[in-house]
């Protein structure tokens, strides 16, 4: 018989009813080599715009990367990848991840509901179920990198998969350049040293807006709030991303900017993007030396 408290969802951060007796969550049987978690300290920065195109730069570099949304209440990633018409099977006792390219999977809460504008009301308990099953019912294969593009804030979601997940490498912060962002972005830092885990560098998304007219950028929210917080707390920083309305067609069209080469023009957020993936990956390898 087991000694935990009734109605005990594994989350022991804050639980009033925590005993001596209570066990740790057991991490879920996957291989993966990184687990990446995606945190912002608010929502409305593009956290799952810089999610999907940083998976689909990964996989586009020959790694093996699944991505996962864990925002449950409001899960973006399906359309985001142009899959929302699709639902998640199993096959036995293994549930089947959208395959979107040879070397990126995908699971997100929005391939398995009836409707797209179903909402999703769940309190702590069987979010943590869900997440539990999305790591370890999934068939995911062998993974170099699991993005995990978690909702705003630091709750349930945030909790569960640092105690539910395998090697968590550490966490990505984005914020955008003005005070009020990066105010909230900075608790998503603590939160990150709280559990434990090294915060792997902040990206500053909508640093700038390139101007479809003429190229120039126009600091329409600021610039370098990220780069602050990054030296305020010396953590790395990852580089910024700016606003352009192509990546906005993109996420709507379900066709990431990533994959769209920027051919004979050159692109400022194309190689924006890419260069934010390389740091990222230089940060991961430069942990395991």
């Amino acid at each position: 018989m087991s000694d935990k408290p009734e109605g005990c969802d594994g989350n022991c951060e804050g639980c009033s009813s925590k005993t001596d007796s209570c066990q740790k969550p057991q991490k879920a049987n996957i291989s993966v080599r990184h687990v990446v978690l995606v945190l912002s300290g608010k929502g409305g920065v593009g956290k799952s715009t810089v999610s999907v195109n940083l998976a689909y730069a990964l996989a586009n570099h020959g790694y093996q990367t699944g991505l996962m949304d864990l925002d449950i209440h409001g899960p973006s990633i399906a359309k985001m990848l142009g899959i929302e018409d699709l639902r998640l099977q199993a096959i036995g006792n293994k549930i089947m991840p959208i395959k979107v390219t040879g070397s990126l999977k995908a699971v997100s809460m929005a391939l398995l509901l009836n409707e797209t504008d179903s909402p999703v009301v769940w309190r702590g308990p069987m979010k943590a179920a869900a997440i539990q099953q999305f790591l370890g019912d999934v068939d995911w294969g062998e993974l170099d990198y699991l993005v995990v593009d978690l909702p705003p804030g630091t709750g349930d979601e945030a909790l569960n998969i640092v105690q539910f997940a395998p090697n968590v490498e550490g966490a990505v912060i984005v914020t955008t350049p003005q005070d009020v962002a990066v105010l909230d972005s900075t608790k998503a830092i603590k939160f990150i040293e709280m559990m434990d885990l090294p915060v792997l560098g902040i990206i500053e998304n909508m640093s700038g807006l390139v101007c479809p007219h003429c190229g120039e950028i126009l600091e329409v929210f600021g610039k370098g709030g990220g780069v602050k917080a990054a030296e305020k707390y010396n953590v790395p920083y990852l580089g910024a991303i700016p606003i352009d309305i192509e990546m906005r067609k993109a996420g709507d069209e379900g066709r990431p900017f990533i994959i769209r080469k920027p051919g004979q023009e050159k692109s400022v957020t194309w190689d924006a993007v890419d260069k934010v993936m390389e740091n990222l990956i230089a940060e991961v390898e430069k942990r395991e030396e």
